[in-house]
């Protein structure tokens, strides 16, 4: 995803975290705590949510959700076809799967997709990479794993549970809940790997779909290039919301935006006081929201998560949070029992 462009989501993808929240105990009102998505979008089959909203109502249940192993990948299972709309059909009504892949990331901001997802294949073997790293760090684990995790869903029922993924690929330490990722998909996740992926064998990737249709794939490309268009937005609050949460980080000046913008620092302040905010404010919800997430769900020590949050000291920001919460970090992670 471009910081010239944002996709917007159908409010269905929403509907899907909530529902698995509420399984979980965590009421709808939590789940949308400063979201600024309502109930009734959340009925209205048409609505349309920005991917700040989503990423917010993302951190609402990981926030809610300590106790929960790997709900990361256990969310992205609940996740079908049908979920996606004409992205997943399209898929569906594919020659095969590889055709289906192809598809599916020329559309992919019609996804849940938060990863870079790339096809590779050989002799021997198809899949799908993911590449994690334009994600917030704070959220990168849960959406990658999300991510993988809808995959492997989609690429079964697409297959009608006649094919099988080889191997679960991820970089990095195995986590403490890996065992329950093989628990919810019945596939031992390996770690280390070189990449994060999902492996299949080339010859199914290859099989012929049991619903393929080349007209009705046409027509629906066509719509899928229409909803692109229509779900395209360009606010500037949103573009630098994604720079600050994404590559740039927190650390990042107005002057930082503003060049990976391509305008001048004064046209990005006007821009942001004609859209109802200034880069200060952006900054400082990003850093109280990021702050709370680290303090609850991390045992990132006080003086780094200052540095991550952009401070120059750990005095500046405990400062900053004192005037949050009214109390120091320290103190703010002792009542929450970490």
């Amino acid at each position: 995803m471009s910081a010239e462009a944002s996709f917007q989501h159908p409010v269905a993808i929403a509907q899907v975290m909530v529902n698995f929240g509420a399984r979980h105990g965590v009421d709808t009102a939590t789940c949308l705590l400063g979201t600024g998505i309502t109930e009734a979008q959340l009925r209205d089959a048409d609505a349309l949510i920005a991917r700040e909203q989503e990423m917010r109502l993302v951190e609402n249940l990981i926030l809610a959700l300590p106790q929960v192993q790997a709900p990361g990948f256990e969310l992205g299972l609940q996740y079908n076809v049908a979920t996606f709309g004409i992205w997943g059909f399209v898929m569906r009504i594919s020659r095969n799967l590889r055709e289906a892949t192809q598809s599916a990331l020329r559309y992919l901001p019609l996804s849940t997709a938060y990863c870079q997802l790339a096809l590779f294949s050989d002799e021997r073997e198809f899949g799908v990479s993911a590449d994690p790293s334009g994600i917030p760090q704070h959220l990168r684990q849960f959406l990658l794993e999300r991510d993988m995790a809808t995959a492997v869903n989609l690429l079964h029922e697409l297959g009608l549970r006649g094919l099988h993924v080889q191997r679960l690929e991820f970089q990095g330490r195995a986590p403490a809940h890996a065992g329950r990722i093989q628990e919810l998909c019945g596939i031992a996740p390996r770690y280390g790997c070189a990449r994060n992926a999902l492996v299949l064998r080339r010859e199914d990737a290859e099989t012929l779909l049991p619903m393929y249709d080349a007209h009705l794939v046409r027509l629906l490309e066509d719509q899928c290039r229409a909803q692109l268009e229509r779900r395209q937005v360009a606010g500037v609050t949103g573009q630098v919301r994604r720079l600050l949460l994404g590559p740039l980080g927190l650390v990042a000046s107005l002057e930082d935006v503003a060049q990976q913008l391509a305008m001048a620092p004064r046209s990005l302040r006007r821009r942001l006081e004609e859209e109802g905010t200034s880069f200060r404010d952006l900054v400082e919800a990003e850093r109280k929201q990021v702050a709370v997430q680290l303090l609850e769900g991390t045992e990132m020590k006080i003086e780094e998560m200052a540095l991550q949050l952009g401070y120059g000291d750990t005095a500046s920001f405990t400062r900053a949070f004192r005037r949050w919460f009214g109390r120091a970090p320290g103190e703010y992670r002792k009542a929450q029992g970490r």
